[in-house]
């Protein structure tokens, strides 16, 4: 790339900052923010200036490597494909398809050729043994959505640019940037709310740093979110407040929302939740008296027993309030590629329980079963035990529950491939890795977080660096997979048409289906007119995709949304490239009815299975509490993603963040002191971790960051591994999941924890 300013959206978060890369003889001089960025206005986080540490690092692989005994080798990419086609599909054929796993990391959501070649790919592999992050994330939002609105990815996001009132529940802004609300520089935004005269209220376990910034604040006890939600629920039932405004005549089950939370009066989940009978009424009037208001849950109400129902709850309660689809509440978004109403045409709205898994009986969500469970469909034998596996930028080692045992599993697969340019504490195990390109050496559109962001934003980045003959993106990678184990299938030969198909879509690449998609999409130059523009190349491969996936109904989509024609229109790749810095295409306009997806067209606030789980919520509210049981949350941090971030040197130096947070009350009570080892245990499972005594921790409840662990053998990143810290994961148990959706329980599992005695037996490596 030649010397100057390059702009491009940073990828390393849910923020999507615009970030001006200062390039000099052929190298990254400087990182800074893009000040004609239309959504992030010039601010970026710590994680932007890591691109250069992600792109330059030595610990990156280049090329596929293979395990041997004397260590990993490399070997060409023909070689590489060849070997794990064939493996995969001899595992197939003599096992059947469900023999094969898959796990999906969260990196992929990032990154559009990934998203593109995924769907073929997975159809060509053929299992039913699907896994993601989404279980371990945000799979209440999607099931909510899903129940309720009639889309799986139709979420409702904060107005927060026009918002009088701002109340967040177990979610942390200031180091996630939003996370299902897409928020560059949540700090400014924040001090803009309060220059008008607005607030923010925050609830949650720890006083995290958006509780530090907030004029009102309340500890509460971790996992109980779902009783002070029904409880405010009930609050608007008692007192007359049920006003839902320009959802009026869509809702539907109102009477039955009402007898569900009837035995859930504040009073009465008090004690419970540790906050006070007075206050829960006091938030549900400032959320109902102010016009311009917005409710936001996110991790810590999403994984937790109650998950589900907490969720379904925080929507129910910006609906009864008339915040929904209202200025300043929360809305939906308009993107530029608007794949909600794509995967509505085609019939992919999104579907829950068709199948359960084979050992837990868990449910599927859109064709993935929950990732808690991935270990027991390898571990235990039988028909569709998985014996082979595939991760596509994925550490599930270090991000799902139990990850000793997941260990275990993954040691003793019969092959396992890695679509990852780490060796990290999952890939390890794999018998090949197969290194995609870094992400400054590829294109990129945010298909997804433009999806939710809060404003309606659109920017395509070209690639920075070429990255050269020798190497492939992971479309390239997946695709080639995907024709090749097709081949296989086949028995070696394809139909003409379908072979074309496949060098077509190789060759072209996803960039041309996102000009289609832009360009036929709400703001495009061809509304409508998919058929008629269509490059034969792009004809062929689409011919590839699923019969009902949602890109073939392109030719019909602007007949779903009247609203289309009055948006801004010439919206284009072409345009995009000549303008770097993104494009502005307004602020978050009411949507309703059009963007309803059920069948009867109606806003479901008492979908069965959420009316049902409230019987177990009833009894756990007559449960007594364990008299001195500490339970554990995690926690973010700004300059950390999940398990991604920790090998640039950028982003792990200065002081250690891996602590575990701990009251003074509870500290004393144990002997615990700043700076001191302690032993956090649940059943078998234990680590080690340096105490960090603060009044920041509500009593009874002990905070370990997410994402840590890097003290594995085997790895090959050097500076996660100078920084090793300890996983959460390793003490949580896979057994605990909400039942509900299956969403692991990864806040307020009950832990033990003492001072560490170095005499003791150590924790294993």
């Amino acid at each position: 790339m030649e010397n100057g300013t390059h702009y491009r959206t940073c990828h390393l978060c849910e923020a999507m900052c615009g970030v001006a890369v200062e390039m000099k003889g052929g190298r990254i001089a400087a990182i800074k923010g893009d000040e004609n960025d239309p959504l992030s206005h010039g601010h970026i986080c710590p994680k932007a200036v890591a691109l250069q540490d992600l792109h330059e690092d030595p610990d990156r692989l280049r090329k596929p490597v293979r395990k041997t005994a004397t260590g990993w080798q490399e070997i060409e990419w023909d070689e590489a494909f060849r070997t794990v086609a064939e493996k995969l599909h001899r595992t197939r054929t003599s096992h059947g398809r469900n023999s094969i796993g898959v796990y999906l990391g969260n990196p992929n959501v990032h990154n559009h050729g990934s998203l593109i070649a995924t769907m073929p790919f997975l159809r060509a592999l053929g299992t039913q043994n699907r896994f993601s992050a989404t279980s371990n994330d945000q799979l209440p939002h999607m099931l909510a959505s899903l129940e309720m609105f009639g889309h799986q990815v139709l979420f409702p996001v904060p107005d927060i640019d026009h918002t009088d009132l701002f109340i967040c529940i177990g979610g942390n802004p200031m180091a996630s940037n939003g996370s299902l609300m897409t928020v560059p520089d949540f700090r400014g935004r924040l001090k803009a709310l309060k220059q008008r005269n607005g607030r923010m209220i925050v609830v949650d376990p720890r006083r995290t740093e958006t509780a530090k910034l907030a004029e009102e604040f309340h500890f509460i006890r971790p996992g109980t979110d779902a009783f002070l939600l029904m409880a405010m629920v009930n609050s608007l039932f008692t007192d007359g407040l049920i006003h839902p405004g320009p959802a009026e005549d869509l809702v539907k089950d109102m009477d039955l929302l009402r007898l569900a939370c009837m035995p859930f009066t504040p009073d009465a989940v008090a004690e419970r939740t540790g906050i006070s009978a007075e206050t829960i009424r006091n938030l549900a009037h400032q959320l109902a008296k102010t016009p311009k208001a917005a409710l936001y849950t996110r991790m810590g109400t999403s994984t937790q027993t109650f998950g589900s129902i907490a969720t379904w709850l925080a929507y129910c309660l910006n609906i009864l309030t008339g915040k929904l689809d209202s200025v300043g509440g929360v809305m939906f978004t308009q993107p530029a590629i608007d794949l909600v109403a794509l995967g509505a045409l085609s019939g992919q709205r999104g579907h829950f329980g068709k199948r359960h898994s084979r050992i837990k009986a868990l449910p599927e969500f859109a064709g993935e079963y929950p990732a808690s469970t991935m270990a027991d469909e390898i571990l235990t034998p039988g028909e569709g035990q998985i014996r082979a596996f595939v991760t596509i930028a994925g550490n599930p080692v270090l991000s799902s529950p139990n990850g000793r045992r997941l260990d275990k599993a993954l040691s003793g697969l019969d092959f396992m491939v890695s679509v990852d340019y780490y060796i990290n504490e999952t890939t390890r195990h794999a018998d090949i890795i197969l290194p995609p390109t870094a992400a400054l050496e590829r294109s990129h559109y945010d298909i997804v977080f433009n999806m939710l962001a809060v404003r309606n934003v659109s920017k395509y980045s070209e690639a920075l660096f070429d990255a050269g003959p020798d190497s492939r993106h992971d479309w390239e990678i997946l695709l080639e997979l995907a024709h090749r184990l097709e081949k296989l299938r086949k028995g070696g030969k394809l139909a003409i048409r379908s072979e074309l198909g496949w060098r077509a879509f190789k060759q072209a690449g996803p960039d041309p289906i996102i000009d289609l998609l832009l360009r036929t999409g709400p703001y495009g130059t061809d509304t409508g007119r998919a058929r008629a523009i269509l490059e034969p190349a792009t004809s062929l491969a689409m011919d590839l995709l699923p019969k009902r996936h949602p890109l073939r109904a392109l030719t019909r989509l602007s007949s779903l949304n009247p609203q289309w024609q009055e948006l801004p229109k010439g919206l284009s790749l072409k345009r995009l490239k000549q303008s770097p810095s993104g494009i502005d295409l307004g602020a978050l306009r009411p949507a309703l009815p059009n963007r309803l997806f059920t069948q009867d067209g109606k806003i479901h606030l008492a979908p069965r299975r959420y009316l049902e789980d409230v019987e177990r919520l009833h009894r756990k509210l007559s449960e007594p509490d364990s008299p001195g049981e500490l339970l554990v949350i995690g926690r973010r941090h700004v300059r950390s993603n999940n398990s991604w971030m920790h090998n640039s040197r950028r982003l792990v130096k200065g002081k250690d963040r891996c602590t575990l947070l701990v009251h003074p009350n509870d500290a004393g009570r144990l002997g615990l002191k700043d700076g001191c080892q302690a032993e956090i245990s649940s059943a078998d499972r234990r680590i080690l971790l340096p105490v960090e005594v603060t009044e920041d921790m509500m009593p009874g409840v002990v905070s370990i960051p997410h994402g840590w662990g890097h003290d594995r053998d085997g790895t090959g990143q050097s500076t996660a591994a100078s920084h090793p810290g300890a996983s959460i994961n390793d003490v949580l148990s896979d057994e605990h999941t909400d039942p509900v959706a299956g969403t692991s329980v990864l806040n307020g599992q009950s832990v033990t924890v003492k001072v560490w005695q170095p005499e003791q037996k150590p924790v294993p490596a």
